[in-house]
């Protein structure tokens, strides 16, 4: 097993731990102080050698050791460290790698100078406050700068040498800010100002070390920034890089970590806490616009603008500098959110799904009530028509998008005959200007709301279009065909047909031969998440099968003019079919149904002897392993006089077959 010693001092010292430990090598890290070794968690493989090592002590160790690579992640300022390593590999003749950290674009206002001596002597002409970030272990080298003791304050480490550091140098207990970071950019402003600093001295420490936000915090505190330069250094590579040759050299396998977090209705405020760790914690974040710029991240982490599902793989794929994902994903990651998509494309990385609140948990708190019995509909960024799922459920809530979106909604409802309904709009949910309005669907008809926003509809005259539905409720009388209305399927050999048919939510049917389209219609309430192709030759039929589609409002119902089979050739396969009528087609339309489909499912319906006949032997030819059929005879009551009577009906054949 390979042996590698990695010097981890700094944040991407330990991440390259955290990568290694997870592989099959074994790992010596080595750190400076006690603290640096509580921050590497124990794991299998990982030892940990805490202390500081003499050039001696690292020749001594790496010939005791025999290690295959020795990886220096320290400091970019730790310019003795780094020569002691580097000439103690040269002398046992180890394997040595640099890890370089990237440096972060200064402002231009910023002061730049070369050491801690050319810091000094730029502020010795200056007048007011100093808030030094430089650490402890050069802090002597400010004390000769006039009233140090009065204008300088040092933010160091919370350690006793930290602090015996700041003691040496003549600081007071009140000039002394002894913290762990990371800091936020918030907290940078706040200690400016609590110290009353009119400059920020930093190191060049980069994304690692905190230097976007202190640039941030000093424009924002009314602070000059003065940067102390690095010292010049060793030939290297950057994270990615570097963690590339690694795995490749030892046959290691890196896997990318890519998070998908629910980022809740949209206020930061709004997030759970393991979403904001794991935010806090990524190397690149990956969202729309929008929540970019909504201080979900911060200057430290690269930001990569993206939303489609292949964009977002894109931008994970070209990030090499970036090991963690964090993909930004508005509300719930399980409650219509993009990561349905992302999940199936992140195939070779560490995926980790974390929820949020939605949109939906949001606006039922602020209404004071349950969400259990709620139906959702989506229509934010898709097509589709609300008024079916309103008219059969009591409580439907919806996401909609688009500048008049909520207002074409109720405006939809109203035209439908809805007016009366109650809808309850929440528009910015989690934002400062969050707002809530009530009303009825008429009277919101003509209102502004924001494009971000979800309603709660609720109608107590729901009912629910349960199968075979009464043949009153279909238009059939303004076709004519040789004076005789256009041949509609009754609703009790209707209910039979989608009792047969079993379909899901998003089933792809074809109705052929639809006729008055009433079983069109039917599958349509029932797959309202799927497609139905109502295939249909005659044009007084078609009229009839549009005026039906508006009355139920079924826009996932697409009309196709022409014979069957040649009008199917184009059109997607099918995982449900019902075959009401073929123009003598039956064998050439199955043959058609299962090149698209060879597991589709199909009923067909006959009448006469013939149609009978040949399904029957379509079922034998054909091999199909479920293959079924059955004879409806339906007898109707009607009046005769102060009698009533029952009328008979043809009799109706229906077979099912599936392979």
């Amino acid at each position: 097993m390979y042996r590698l010693c990695v010097f981890a001092g700094t944040t991407e010292g330990r991440a390259l731990v955290e990568l290694l430990a997870g592989q099959p090598v074994e790992v010596v890290a080595c750190v400076a102080t006690e603290y640096g070794e509580a921050l590497l968690e124990e794991r299998e493989g990982l030892s940990v050698c805490a202390g500081r090592l003499t050039e001696e002590e690292m020749e001594a160790m790496f010939r005791r050791e025999r290690f295959d690579l020795t990886v220096d992640a320290t400091h970019p300022y730790a310019a003795e460290v780094t020569e002691n390593i580097a000439q103690a590999c040269e002398r046992t003749g180890t394997a040595y790698l640099r890890l370089l950290r990237r440096s972060d674009e200064a402002p231009e206002d910023a002061v730049r100078v070369p050491d801690i001596g050319a810091a000094v002597d730029f502020l010795t002409g200056t007048e007011g406050n100093v808030l030094l970030t430089t650490g402890s272990k050069e802090l002597m080298k400010y004390a000769p700068l006039p009233d140090f003791a009065m204008r300088v304050y040092a933010r160091v480490l919370p350690m006793e040498a930290s602090l015996g550091a700041c003691r040496e140098a003549g600081l007071a207990p009140d000039h002394i800010i002894a913290m762990q970071g990371p800091f936020s950019r918030e907290m940078n402003i706040a200690m400016l100002r609590a110290v009353n600093a009119k400059y920020l001295v930093t190191k060049d420490t980069g994304q690692a070390g905190g230097f976007a936000k202190k640039a941030a915090a000093a424009r924002e505190a009314g602070a000059v920034l003065v940067i102390v330069g690095r010292p010049a250094q060793r030939e290297g590579l950057h994270f990615a890089d570097a963690v590339e040759r690694i795995f490749s050299s030892f046959g290691l396998r890196s896997r990318p970590s890519v998070a998908l977090v629910g980022t809740g209705p949209g206020n930061p405020g709004g997030m759970t806490v393991a979403v904001r760790r794991t935010i806090r914690e990524a190397d690149c974040i990956i969202g729309a616009r929008r929540m970019l710029e909504a201080g979900f991240s911060d200057q430290r982490q690269v930001r990569c603008e993206a939303v489609a599902p292949h964009d977002v793989i894109q931008c994970i794929r070209e990030r090499r500098d970036c090991r963690r994902f964090a993909v930004l994903l508005s509300g719930d990651t399980g409650f219509f959110s993009g990561a349905k998509r992302l999940l199936p494309l992140l195939e070779g990385c560490d995926v980790e799904v974390l929820p949020g609140l939605s949109s939906l948990q949001v606006l039922c708190a602020r209404l004071g009530t349950s969400y259990e019995d709620v139906v959702s509909v989506s229509l934010h960024g898709r097509e589709g028509d609300i008024v079916p799922d309103v008219m059969q459920n009591r409580r439907v809530f919806v996401l909609v998008g688009g500048a008049d979106g909520m207002a074409a909604l109720c405006r939809t409802l109203a035209d439908a005959g809805l007016k009366d309904v109650r809808v309850h709009v929440g528009e910015r949910l989690g934002y400062p200007e969050e707002r809530i309005t009530e009303g009825t669907a008429g009277e919101l008809s003509s209102r502004r709301f924001d494009p971000l926003s979800a309603a709660l509809i609720e109608n107590s005259a729901a009912r629910p279009f349960t199968p075979g539905l009464p043949d009153r409720c279909f238009q059939r009388n303004q076709g004519q065909e040789d004076g005789r209305p256009v041949p509609m399927t009754k609703s009790e050999v209707r209910a039979c047909v989608l009792s047969k048919l079993a379909l899901f939510r998003d089933s792809v049917c074809w109705d052929i031969g639809a006729g008055t389209g009433s079983v069109s219609i039917e599958i349509a309430l029932q797959a309202r998440e799927g497609k139905v192709f109502a295939v249909e030759k005659r044009r007084e039929a078609l009229e009839l099968l549009k005026d039906n589609r508006q009355r139920f409002h079924v826009s996932n119902l697409e009309l196709v003019e022409g014979s069957a089979p040649e009008a199917c050739e184009n059109l997607p396969p099918p995982t449900h079919a019902f075959l009401g009528g073929s123009s003598g087609k039956l064998r050439e339309m199955v043959a058609l149904l299962l090149e698209k489909n060879p597991h589709v499912r199909i009923v067909a319906s006959a009448v006469t002897l013939e149609s009978i006949a040949e399904l029957t032997e379509i079922g034998k030819e054909f091999c199909f392993t479920e293959f079924e059929s059955v004879c409806i005879s339906v007898n109707r009551g009607r009046t005769a006089g102060a009698y009533h009577l029952m009328t008979a009906q043809n009799p109706v054949y229906l077979f099912t077959f599936q392979r």
